[in-house]
């Protein structure tokens, strides 16, 4: 195919050149009702080429095919089977492929670091989910990807799982042994769904982690926002083999999906693929080395130490790490990554990717340069120096890693909507959440529906919020009281009847 075309914003600019008289949405009419205040603001192109997708992209019936014809040169120009584009986000394109391959009380084998829109996929769906431990690195106080064996244990207990959901990378940077788990499932006729969505810029650099379609999944979810130059909202999905049936994952996707997608998030995807096909090496090879040159200077900061693959991968670790994910631990500065992230948005404009209890993490992409990061380096040589004037912090009491696994008692939907009761933390332990509570940043529930709460989870949660941890799913965002689900007694009145358990 030929990769120099764009048909998307082809025939936006077509429409521009020959606009359209419109007596269907968008009601500001190409810009001509909206309020100029926000025109000052948004500029008048955002609105030009805000169109409908059928009826003004395209016409009536689609017959040009222009959608479809930007669909298939992306799946070419990253060698998959089929791509579908979504305005909407991996978090509903990860759904879209979960309820592709499972359904109601069937069992889905998932990784347990995963985001919290599969767990929402979860509830949506009645998926039983059978998780697969992360490998945890409890000096760190750091999960990384499930390993091949963690899901063959799970196949080997239930051959009846339609099959596996691992998210790589994960915020952090760090990989999963993709190759060695795609066999797993198919060693079992299973399909494996890969969340992605930190990888969009994978398949375009050979420096870089192998990515999902390369390793042999079955469905990849890419969030091209995160770290490509689409705009906010804009997902792709990717298909190739026979386990998946296409037909029906465009069903599940047009089952969640806007029936009024937006035509500029499916042009900045469609200018995105020409731009990675055709400068994607020389752009990759300039921000790979703009990222070791900025790790080298910030872990050479006194009090500062940039994650590498020495301390991320290895046997029981990840299998692989994207580079240009900078991780730096704080814990010698005696301050938390939620205090130093807000101190370096204060005081330097900056806005970090991640804050956790004990790390930052700053997100390079092709679009950084020696500006940007040079803005990087002063801020944090800056941190460095104030802070003993900052710190200490409220200390986040971290679990070991065995205790953050809280049982699964109930099936996820059934917690969430049951009954449900709000009680105070203190009370909280040995309930069965019927919420998810979720540090975000990173996104991956602590607690999450139907698993039963321990006062090591609950303290953790307390202790982070104190620090500066976000839970913002939460019906209390300051987790004084945690929604729980009312459990039912059995009929000897001495126990609790869940209503499912693995």
């Amino acid at each position: 195919m030929d990769q120099t075309q764009a048909p998307v914003l082809d025939t936006l600019a077509a429409l521009h050149d020959s606009p359209l008289t419109a007596f269907a949405p968008p009601g500001h009419r190409q810009g001509r009702g909206t309020d100029p205040r926000v025109l000052r603001v948004l500029g008048g192109d955002v609105f030009r080429a805000d169109v409908l997708a059928t009826g003004g992209l395209d016409d009536r019936t689609a017959s040009r095919g222009i959608l479809e014809l930007a669909q298939r040169l992306m799946a070419e120009a990253v060698g998959a089977g089929d791509t579908f584009f979504s305005t909407c986000g991996s978090s509903l394109s990860v759904k879209a492929a979960m309820l592709a391959v499972a359904g109601p009380h069937q069992h889905l084998v998932v990784g347990r670091d995963a985001h919290k829109a599969v767990v929402s996929g979860l509830i949506l769906a009645g998926i039983r989910p059978l998780w697969a431990d992360p490998q945890w690195d409890a000096d760190l106080n750091l999960a990384h990807p499930p390993s091949p064996e963690a899901f063959d244990r799970a196949f080997r207990a239930h051959p009846d799982a339609r099959g596996a959901l691992v998210t790589s990378p994960t915020p952090y940077g760090t990989c999963a042994d993709l190759a060695a788990v795609a066999e797993v499932c198919h060693r079992y006729g299973r399909p494996l769904i890969v969340d992605e969505a930190w990888g969009a810029h994978l398949p375009f650099h050979p420096d870089l982690p192998r990515w999902a379609m390369d390793a042999g999944a079955d469905v990849c979810v890419t969030s091209v926002h995160k770290m490509g130059s689409g705009l906010e909202q804009s997902s792709v999905f990717h298909l190739q083999g026979d386990l998946v049936d296409p037909s029906v994952l465009e069903q599940r996707a047009d089952l969640l999906a806007t029936t009024s997608p937006s035509v500029l998030v499916y042009a900045a995807l469609d200018g995105w693929r020409r731009q990675m096909v055709q400068d994607g090496r020389r752009l990759y090879d300039d921000a790979l080395t703009l990222a070791e040159e900025t790790r080298a200077r910030i872990d050479a900061l006194p009090g500062l130490h940039v994650h590498g693959r020495a301390d991320f991968c290895g046997p029981g670790l990840a299998a692989d790490l994207d580079p240009l994910q900078i991780v730096v631990d704080l814990s010698a500065l005696r301050i938390s990554g939620y205090l130093a992230g807000d101190w370096l948005r204060s005081h330097h404009r900056i806005t970090l990717h991640l804050c956790d209890h004990r790390r930052i993490s700053a997100q390079l992409t092709h679009a950084d340069d020696r500006v940007t990061t040079a803005a990087l380096l002063d801020g944090v040589r800056e941190l460095v120096d104030v802070a003993p004037g900052l710190g200490p912090t409220t200390p986040v009491l971290v679990p070991d890693p065995a205790d953050l696994r809280l049982e699964q008692v109930m099936l996820p939907r059934d917690a969430f909507f049951g009954t449900v009761e709000q009680v105070p933390v203190d009370k909280a332990a040995g309930r069965i959440a019927a919420e998810m509570l979720t540090p975000y940043p990173p996104g991956i529930p602590a607690a999450l529906p139907g698993e039963r709460l321990t006062a090591d989870v609950l303290t953790y949660l307390r202790t982070g919020v104190d620090a500066g941890m976000l839970v913002p799913d939460a019906a209390d965002a300051g987790v004084e009281t945690v929604r729980v689900a009312v459990e039912e007694p059995d009929r000897t009145g001495d126990d609790v009847s869940p209503t499912w358990r693995e």
